[in-house]
């Protein structure tokens, strides 16, 4: 089992972290700081012990918030470009972040300098909120950057529903600012940029689904690399059914495409596999460009089924006739609580229920 990102932040971290502050400034008191975060660092999770690490250098440091960012500067030169090491640096944004409201220029300059092999894109959105303009300003500065990490902040600090990061609501409502930050990077080098640039528009389609769509019209053709953004820009309204964006991508409902012989194992022990199988079929020369799901109505607490829908698959058939088989795990996970009783499995073709069958899980 993979170790939780929040052991990262550690005791061997504060240690480290608060040595490295006392070597630049020796009257921060790296005992009395220490003592106090190892006393309660155990007991928290991931972005809480983040937090404590992070706020609390201020009582133990005679410094103002300026000198201290130059500190940290200073400090951030100690953490490697290990991705590990990438993560524990996002203590040093997430100061600014608590600090730093008040003094615009200076924590803006610090949360480039901070993003470059980690990142500041948490932190940044407050800064959005008190500062939209000026910040959106800078985020087009950051666009232009020659660093990919830079250039990515500028994409992913603006995201409307970032995970984990508190939600942007007038980019929600309106994001048309995003948008002039998503064209700057749409045709960027690196793939790390890219996909911000992909999640941030499949952010976007969540609340502005037209907007989405629109620029998939205007995009979709023109490289390999802005194809893709496309695609991935796309996957919650694919997931959805959504006619107008099927149809760009060229899954077309048709009803030559049919599907036979599904077979659904009637009942699934929990803990084990529901298997099923199917053909599918054309009337035409061949089935052509598909995209095949499967959605599973599962039975919740109050006997309401809530709709999942998975991938099979997406590519051009070039036959008659195909056949498919697949399991869906009903092993225990963390994500997602199984009930007994009555659920359904049903297969999606180009966004289009064909057949829909019933098991029980015991």
């Amino acid at each position: 089992m993979a170790e939780p990102f929040k052991n990262l932040f550690n005791k061997e971290l504060v240690e480290e972290f608060a040595n490295n502050i006392h070597k630049y400034d020796n009257s921060f008191k790296k005992d009395e700081y220490k003592s106090f975060v190892l006393s309660t660092l155990e007991d928290l999770e991931l972005k809480d012990r983040m937090r404590l690490i992070s706020s609390s250098i201020h009582p133990f440091l005679d410094l103002n918030y300026k000198q201290t960012v130059k500190i940290l500067k200073k400090v951030k030169k100690h953490f490697s470009t290990e991705v590990s090491m990438g993560l524990k640096s996002m203590v040093l944004p997430d100061y600014v972040e608590v600090y730093g409201l008040d003094d615009l220029e200076t924590s803006l300059n610090a949360l480039e300098y901070f993003t470059v092999d980690s990142s500041s894109e948490f932190a940044i959105r407050h800064f959005i909120i008190k500062y939209k303009k000026e910040t959106m300003q800078e985020f087009i500065k950051w666009a232009k950057s020659s660093d990919e990490h830079v250039r990515r902040l500028a994409s992913e600090g603006c995201r409307p529903r970032l995970p984990w990061g508190i939600a942007l609501a007038s980019f929600k409502k309106n994001p048309d600012l995003v948008f002039e930050i998503l064209e700057l990077l749409k045709n960027d080098e690196s793939m790390y940029v890219r996909k911000s640039v992909a999640n941030n528009l499949n952010d976007i389609s969540k609340d502005n689904p037209e907007k989405v769509i629109k620029f998939v019209e205007e995009n979709l053709g023109y490289s390999k690399n802005l194809d893709w953004i496309c695609k991935h820009a796309s996957r919650t309204l694919l997931k959805a059914g959504n006619k107008n964006i099927l149809e760009l991508f060229g899954y077309k409902k048709d009803s030559a495409l049919i599907v036979e012989n599904f077979e659904v194992d009637k009942i699934v022990i929990l803990e084990e596999n529901l298997n099923f199988s199917f053909d599918l079929k054309t009337t035409n020369d061949k089935i052509g460009n598909v995209r095949i799901e499967y959605a599973i109505d599962f039975q919740k607490a109050n006997g309401i089924l809530s709709r999942k829908i998975f991938m099979l698959s997406q590519n051009k058939i070039n036959q008659k006739n195909k056949s498919f088989k697949k399991y869906q795990s009903f092993r225990t996970v963390t994500t997602r609580k199984y009930y007994k009783g009555l659920h359904k499995i049903a297969i999606i073709i180009n966004g289009e229920e064909k057949i829909i069958k019933e098991f029980k899980l015991k």
